[in-house]
């Protein structure tokens, strides 16, 4: 018997014990002694003709199982080397995976940039086949990584970001409408620096939450805000020089 069974027999498991069916009652409604159906969800070891019978029995159909199985999967909280290669090395690509990381729809993403609806699809596919996202009808998807997903610290994409981005964010006064900029040096804690982080993780679902919520907003009352959050035990390189 195997000891982590196959995603959809637990899946299946949990779509019966939601509807209240026994094993006994599965057994009743398929014709089978009850000790056959134990052994096969034990074993995870039947047919696809069965599992739509199961299926008949739930009221619901294989492609929505699909779905439940899809949403149950651990959910990524980095790329591997090799994906964040693919995805830096296409600009469009990665204004894809930015937007889809912030829950844009195509049609958004088309309104707002110069990519075709063709292209966005193109695009949205190779996401789906990177792992980023699972591709649904309708050119829908939904994510498939944590909130707590991050680029690799010294990953191919944060470093686009540091030759190509930063010096272009800080190079902005942060006096606009809904702008700072602060820095803020001490020290503190070993234990706090920690809490700190999660603070900082939480202020930054906050506003990610709220992107989502405005999206109802008319485009009139709403202006792109790129929020950026760090942390990390440093001391300016000319500060260091001047240490005893």
């Amino acid at each position: 018997m195997p000891t982590n069974p196959h995603p959809l027999i637990q899946v299946l498991k949990a779509e019966l014990k939601a509807a209240g069916l026994t094993y006994a009652a599965l057994a009743r409604e398929l014709g089978l002694a009850e000790s056959s159906v134990k052994r096969m969800l034990a074993k995870g070891d039947m047919p696809l003709s069965r599992v739509d019978e199961i299926c008949r029995v739930l009221k619901t159909d294989f492609a929505e199982l699909s779905r439940r199985v899809a949403d149950a999967q651990p959910l990524r909280r980095e790329l591997t080397l090799e994906q964040e290669k693919a995805v830096v090395a296409d600009r469009k690509l990665l204004l894809m995976a930015v937007s889809v990381l912030s829950q844009w729809t195509l049609e958004q993403v088309v309104a707002t940039y110069r990519v075709s609806e063709a292209e966005g699809i193109r695009y949205l596919a190779k996401l789906d086949r990177l792992g980023i996202i699972e591709l649904r009808p309708m050119n829908r998807y939904r994510l498939k990584v944590a909130k707590t997903f991050r680029w690799r610290p010294h990953g191919p994409v944060m470093q686009y970001f540091r030759e190509a981005v930063v010096g272009d964010y800080y190079s902005g006064g942060f006096d606009g409408e809904g702008e700072m900029l602060t820095l803020v040096h001490g020290q503190i804690g070993r234990s706090l620096a920690t809490l700190f982080n999660e603070r900082l993780q939480r202020v930054a679902q906050d506003f990610a939450q709220q992107h989502l919520a405005d999206q109802k907003l008319p485009d009139a009352q709403k202006r792109p805000y790129t929020l950026v959050i760090g942390m990390r035990s440093w001391l300016f390189g000319a500060f260091r020089e001047l240490k005893r």
